[in-house]
């Protein structure tokens, strides 16, 4: 019996036992979170010592986004049309460029202002590149009904990085300085790289077509003539813009008298999608993954609500991890659907598709926060925006059925997109 529980919570390690490229993908990406962590700590605390202006530190974000949504778009239609493991390894080998410039601008006498945009201009573009990439891969290297099980390693490969990284780099920027942060993340970087070029090649199908916008159109369409995947999406973008309020968390902080908790904030979703991560080994026996979206996204709303309603910090904290378990939860189905239904063909243009549905909303849903905020108050943005939150994720099940009553086992993209699977083995095998 407990030997049984255990394996009902303990996480699926099928992937990792059955995929030479999972487990170099997920000790990459591991390495990576961690030099990432360091240049997104490094960076914004450089221009608040070079400037000392919130403003100068927040035009950062607006710096990113678009970079983010055009090469997004471009990127997926790229991994479409060549080789997904070369995308990686040059995009992984620009972010080592990338870290090195400021390198090398910190250990000017006067560090410039403008480098620093730059370059993170730079790497959201990069990333809007390699995302898709990496994205579409995960659907190749792994088996069909290890799907959620590989979602859910990845998770937890993320949320490790997002607990231990920005802490760790906080410790090296105050005690080494930034040069030393940089040096290690144009280190991490290298290593990134000599890892993704001993993946598996990775090339194109012998049709596909050179990246253009109509390629990129014809993802969109099929996307939005496919209810399920629609749904993932509109329930992940209304989740994030009606309740994603970390950037009014230091408002909230001065409000319960608790500025000591602010880093606590930051952490606590990350804290609460990790033990999901480590307990997740049920949700590999599950095959209404359309469930996990629609309650996962109203679990996140009502946690956030929550917070909003409560003055003891510890329970606000502990609706924090509750909310960060719900995002996991929806993640987790959204991640499932897509690489259960969506053709090879188009994976990459999806992935790109993908992007933005989860790049997107988290930015406008710092700005309704902070508008919300100074309008009604900190504390009514919180438990307002999670309401509305629930609210939508309601609607949108009603609106969009598919998605609710999406089974991997009966559904007709799954089941073909698993017979393309199957057969592509089966001609590697002969």
């Amino acid at each position: 019996m407990a030997s049984r529980l255990r394996g009902s919570l303990l996480p699926d390690l099928s992937p990792w036992r059955s995929s030479r490229d999972f487990r170099l993908l997920w000790v990459q990406g591991l390495i990576t979170f961690f030099s990432s962590f360091m240049a997104l700590v490094a960076l914004p605390l450089q221009i608040k010592d070079l400037t000392g202006s919130p403003l100068a530190v927040g035009i950062m974000g607006a710096v990113e986004l678009v970079p983010l949504i055009v090469f997004g778009l471009y990127g997926g239609a790229l991994a479409d049309a060549v080789d997904r493991r070369r995308v990686l390894v040059l995009t992984e080998g620009g972010m080592a460029a990338m870290a090195t410039i400021l390198l090398v601008n910190a250990l000017l006498p006067t560090p410039a202002l403008w480098p620093l945009y730059v370059v993170a201009a730079g790497v959201s573009a990069l990333a809007g590149l390699q995302r898709p990439a990496l994205d579409s891969l995960m659907a190749r290297i792994v088996p069909h009904d290890q799907q959620t099980a590989a979602a859910a390693l990845n998770a937890l490969r993320w949320q490790l990085g997002a607990i231990a990284g920005p802490a760790l780099a906080g410790l090296v920027v105050a005690y080494a300085g930034h040069a030393t942060a940089y040096t290690t993340t144009a280190v991490g970087f290298v290593v990134s790289v000599l890892l993704c070029s001993r993946l598996s090649p990775a090339p194109p199908a012998h049709d596909a077509e050179k990246p253009s916008l109509r390629g990129i159109a014809e993802g969109a369409r099929y996307a939005w003539s496919r209810p399920v995947l629609l749904g993932t999406y509109a329930v992940d973008l209304a989740a994030m813009f009606f309740a994603f309020p970390n950037t009014i968390f230091p408002f909230l902080a001065d409000e319960l008298d608790a500025e000591w908790s602010l880093g606590l904030m930051y952490a606590a979703g990350s804290v609460g999608s990790l033990l999901l991560s480590l307990t997740s080994g049920w949700t590999s026996r599950v095959r209404r993954h359309g469930l996990f979206v629609v309650f996962g996204a109203a679990g996140w709303g009502l946690a956030v609500a929550a917070a909003g309603w409560f003055t003891n910090i510890w329970l606000v904290l502990l609706c924090l991890a509750f909310a960060g378990a719900g995002d996991m939860l929806s993640g987790l189905g959204r991640s499932t659907i897509w690489n259960q239904t969506i053709p090879e063909s188009l994976r990459g243009r999806l992935a790109g598709i993908e992007v933005l549905s989860y790049s997107v909303g988290p930015q406008l849903g710092q700005v309704r926060a902070g508008a919300v905020a100074g309008w009604t108050g900190t504390r009514a943005a919180f438990w307002s925006g999670g309401l509305l939150c629930v609210a939508s994720a309601g609607l949108l099940a009603a609106a969009l059925p598919r998605l609710v009553t999406y089974d991997a086992a009966t559904d007709e993209d799954a089941l073909r997109r698993r017979a393309q699977k199957e057969g592509t083995a089966a001609e590697a095998a002969v």
